[in-house]
């Protein structure tokens, strides 16, 4: 995918960024509290906290998003979280550049790990994040019903 630029997010980006988002989670889950919260106000709730959004853009249009939060956790610095592709251009490799944005951020942060969660039924985000190179953790309690798998990480 050539023409695929991944961008840092702005302003203009906000409707695309909920969207993109609401898209995948309303077609196998439905939108949570934590959901509205960042996807409602991006910039209070990620840029403002620390956090970057990323976005995939085809001939100027937003086909992908993915945010790197930062976490107040002792035991992880950043979470890979709301990352969603326009099923248009789902299968392109569009989340494995997300991810890579993502992961160099943290890197240049001096990010010591970054978690992530899912859900189990989302095979193709499974793998996607397998590839990323992150792996299976156990035991965290999370803020969203529909997580079933937690994921690290290392740096």
């Amino acid at each position: 995918m050539e023409a695929i630029k991944i961008i840092d997010y702005t302003s203009q980006y906000r409707t695309a960024f909920r969207t993109l988002n609401q898209e995948w989670i309303e077609k196998y889950f439905k939108m949570e509290e934590a959901d509205f919260k960042s996807l409602d106000f991006p910039e209070e709730n990620i840029i403002n906290k620390g956090g970057y959004i990323f976005v995939a853009v085809h001939e100027e249009t937003a086909v992908g998003v993915c945010a790197l939060m930062k976490m107040e956790d002792e035991q992880y610095d950043y979470e890979l979280a709301k990352m969603g592709v326009s099923p248009k251009f789902q299968g392109h490799g569009i989340g494995y550049l997300l991810g890579k944005a993502v992961i160099e951020k943290a890197i240049s942060l001096d990010a010591r790990n970054v978690y992530l969660e899912s859900n189990r039924i989302l095979t193709p985000a499974i793998n996607l994040y397998k590839k990323l190179g992150f792996k299976e953790v156990f035991g965290r309690e999370s803020p969203y019903e529909r997580s079933n798998i937690q994921m690290e990480l290392v740096l």
